[in-house]
């Protein structure tokens, strides 16, 4: 996975609240268990007519917001069935980090396994920031993991908490099973004392 350190990019507004996992992804596009499809199917009934043309009037269409990196979003976003191909999308979009007030706890996750970081802040200050890009010609924010800040458009810093070990694993770029290998040596020392205590155990070897 990308490292996540500092980003700084186009941040989208999407203040809808309880946008869930068949929005973010529709069922349709679920049928394959790797990640072909998936940047089609991103925010497909909301991105694109029944005739498979663009509506102008959704957010990543328009100009300004087609190289978001970041998206700042209305609560309890991600809710939902737990499908993952919703977070594939979004990476396969070049979705950095999503900043919200609150997230789907399954989605939440996904999102650190799939190097996206979800940020979650108070109400009000994610509503100014939304406020900040909906009013002011500049909509770059600058995302520091390292120093947990957000800097908006208007210069403010905004601070947020995150779980230590979710934070590393994002700034190393490690998914889970990266994050795992990180202890080989003490998996191998156990594995190699477990069969000395307990050698009936071990497998027979061929």
């Amino acid at each position: 996975m990308e490292k996540f350190e500092i980003v700084t990019g186009i941040a989208a507004p999407m203040p809808a609240a309880n946008v869930d996992t068949d929005i973010i992804m529709p069922k349709a596009f679920l049928m394959r268990i790797d990640k072909e499809g998936v940047l089609e199917g991103l925010f497909h009934d909301l991105r694109v007519d029944e005739n498979g043309n663009e509506r102008p009037e959704f957010v990543l269409n328009q100009k300004p917001y087609r190289q978001a990196k970041f998206l700042v979003v209305g609560p309890n976003f991600g809710c939902g069935s737990s499908r993952e191909h919703a977070v594939w999308g979004l990476q396969k979009r070049g979705i950095r980090a999503l900043i919200g007030s609150s997230f789907n706890g399954i989605f939440f996750d996904n999102c650190a396994n799939n190097g996206i970081l979800a940020i979650t802040l108070q109400p009000a200050e994610v509503s100014e920031i939304i406020c900040q890009l909906q009013s002011s010609e500049n909509k770059e924010i600058a995302v520091d993991l390292n120093a947990q800040n957000i800097k908006t458009p208007n210069g403010k810093e905004i601070s947020f908490e995150i779980d230590p070990l979710r934070k590393e694993k994002l700034l190393k770029g490690l998914d889970t099973v990266g994050q795992t290998l990180q202890m080989k040596e003490k998996i191998c020392d156990f594995e190699k004392n477990y069969f000395e205590t307990y050698p009936w155990l071990a497998p027979k070897k061929k």
